[in-house]
């Protein structure tokens, strides 16, 4: 059975590590059509519209999207495509990999974090000229659907549980309310959720980040977090994410457009590259996907690098590194 994976390079380094991520997963074993579409600056531009209806509705129909990056239009497109997705949770793994110079190379953390809510709901207003406001959303029923994918995925890994990151000694009502639903989903299913604060958590991190394996965090904290985690393995070019929904994803490097090198051609594509290998997983190819990280694993590792590893290699280097690996 095909299946239809839209690709939107986007903006800046997006239109030269999106290709790269496309000719690793037409060098796998899957059935697989490519729906190219257009979002972002370039096509505000041109059209008026930062994202188009017809790429939205092709990510809506689609199996799952491949995504690079957006310019100053980011939060008109990355959230409306979350949306497209039905995208419920953030997956955002940030792992120090061998031979990269990361400040912590113990590292190995993944973020859930909530994808629907939160202070990203949208709810702004400016009152007056003085005076501006923000609603923050938070709701049972959101955060106990995080809850049940975060038991499912430490439970396919075998683990006992997950941390929860949260700020209810201040925000009662709402962090209160995430944790609490959270929690109890977890205790439910027989697993630890151990609460820690989430300034706790910035000031532990750092220090032993062995201390995490799983944390699960509702919107703007799991936005905050797994960046500052990304300061520990080597910077944001090489963390990926994934946008899951209930029968669609999303899937993206956490890098944004890198306009000070994007046309060089010397853009790092390992976290779309990765990104792609989980989106390999997401579609039931885990051979494949296991088989991609691998290969990123072994090229960031041996070489070649581009510049923001020390090195002098092309983005078109590295991926014939990679599909040679494979």
């Amino acid at each position: 059975m095909t299946t239809d994976i839209v690709v939107i390079e986007g903006d800046g380094i997006g239109r030269e590590v999106v290709p790269a991520a496309v000719e690793v997963l037409e060098a796998v074993d899957a059935d697989f059509t490519f729906t190219h579409a257009e979002a972002g600056d370039a096509v505000l531009a041109e059209t008026g519209e930062a994202l188009p209806r017809e790429t939205y509705d092709a990510v809506q129909a689609a199996d799952a999207t491949l995504f690079g990056a957006a310019g100053e239009t980011a939060a008109d497109v990355i959230l409306p495509l979350r949306e497209a997705v039905g995208s419920f949770v953030n997956v955002r793994p940030a792992r120090a990999y061998p031979g990269v110079d990361a400040l912590r190379p113990e590292t190995d953390v993944v973020f859930l974090r909530e994808n629907t809510e939160g202070v990203y709901a949208g709810h702004e207003d400016r009152l007056s000229d003085d005076l501006s406001t923000l609603t923050r959303v938070t709701t049972t029923s959101a955060s106990e659907r995080l809850a049940r994918f975060a038991c499912d995925y430490v439970e396919e890994r075998d683990m006992d549980g997950f941390q929860v990151a949260h700020k209810a000694n201040v925000m009662r009502e709402t962090d209160g309310r995430f944790r609490d639903a959270v929690v109890g989903v977890a205790e439910a299913r027989g697993l630890d959720a151990d609460g820690v604060l989430m300034d706790a958590f910035a000031t532990r991190l750092p220090l032993d980040p062995t201390a995490f394996d799983v944390v699960v965090c509702p919107n703007l904290a799991g936005d905050v977090l797994s960046d500052l985690a990304a300061g520990l393995v080597g910077g944001l070019g090489l963390l990926p994410s994934a946008n899951i929904g209930a029968d669609n994803a999303l899937f993206e490097p956490v890098h944004g457009t890198a306009p000070d090198i994007a046309g060089q051609g010397v853009a790092n594509p390992a976290a779309t590259i990765v990104s792609a290998a989980m989106l390999l997983e997401h579609l039931g190819h885990d051979e494949a996907g296991a088989a991609v990280h691998a290969a990123v694993e072994g090229v960031l590792a041996d070489g070649p690098r581009t510049p923001d590893l020390g090195g002098d290699a092309s983005t078109e280097d590295v991926t014939a590194a990679v599909l040679e690996r494979l």
